[in-house]
């Protein structure tokens, strides 16, 4: 089972203060390179894995889509999304992703955003997603990048008046635990071969592959943004169920 950390008092709190927890999509520097990789949604039937507090949900409407499903795993998150949505076409349910079944064919859209990194089994979960999309289907997907993970978290040491980042045992993968908010955050680590590898075994089409980096402009207006343009902080993938 998925750990459900976000139902925790301490770590709700903290998330809360995050300004992508407060500006939503406007708030998460990756949003306008992400916002690219989405296909047209006009009356397209949506579903969010990992929906949080329903921000990428209410986007999706306001961009055209005909339905919208969010599920999460956590009861905090779901009551934050539900009491700031007043549209009869978003539906939100609580579910752990780890063993979601999901309709046939019944989407054209799926949209997970910063969750596959806490799911041990991605393969499953990479197989269910593919079936439940339509023939031409499109994924969405995010998660902490290989080489963010992999530094711990820990700030840069400078060598030489170089910015360098200690990597910690790349070519270990599985479970870590990690103190962000709180202490003993579960996450699975993965290299990005292994991610992508995961989603073309399950049948997808890789339509785009990003290293996200933040923009000088962006580093400008946000300098703490600065040491992720020498260390990326997240994988954006786009991948197509091909059609017929």
């Amino acid at each position: 089972m998925t750990q459900n950390i976000y139902d925790n008092a301490g770590f709700f709190a903290g998330y809360s203060r995050l300004r992508r927890s407060v500006d939503g999509l406007d708030g998460a520097p990756e949003w306008p390179t992400l916002k690219s990789m989405l296909p047209d949604l006009a009356g397209k039937r949506v579903v969010d894995l990992g929906c949080g507090f329903g921000w990428f949900c209410r986007f999706a409407r306001e961009a055209g889509a005909a339905e919208v499903l969010g599920f999460d795993v956590s009861a905090n998150m779901l009551a934050r999304a539900r009491g700031t949505t007043a549209d009869p076409a978003i539906s939100y349910c609580q579910a752990d992703l780890e063993t979601l079944a999901l309709p046939a064919n019944a989407f054209d859209l799926a949209y997970s955003a910063l969750v596959v990194h806490y799911l041990a089994d991605l393969e499953g979960f990479a197989r269910a997603v593919h079936d439940a999309l339509r023939p031409g289907g499109r994924l969405v997907l995010t998660t902490e990048h290989p080489m963010f993970m992999a530094s711990t978290l820990a700030d840069f040491v400078d060598v030489d008046g170089v910015r360098t980042w200690p990597v910690d045992h790349y070519a270990d993968e599985g479970e870590r635990t990690t103190n962000w908010l709180v202490p003993g955050v579960r996450k699975w680590f993965r290299s990005a071969g292994t991610t992508v590898n995961a989603l073309i075994d399950a049948g997808f089409v890789i339509r785009r592959l990003i290293d996200w980096t933040p923009s000088t402009e962006q580093v400008t207006a946000a300098p703490e943004l600065a040491k992720e343009r020498d260390r990326p902080a997240f994988l954006l993938i786009a991948a197509d169920r091909p059609p017929g």
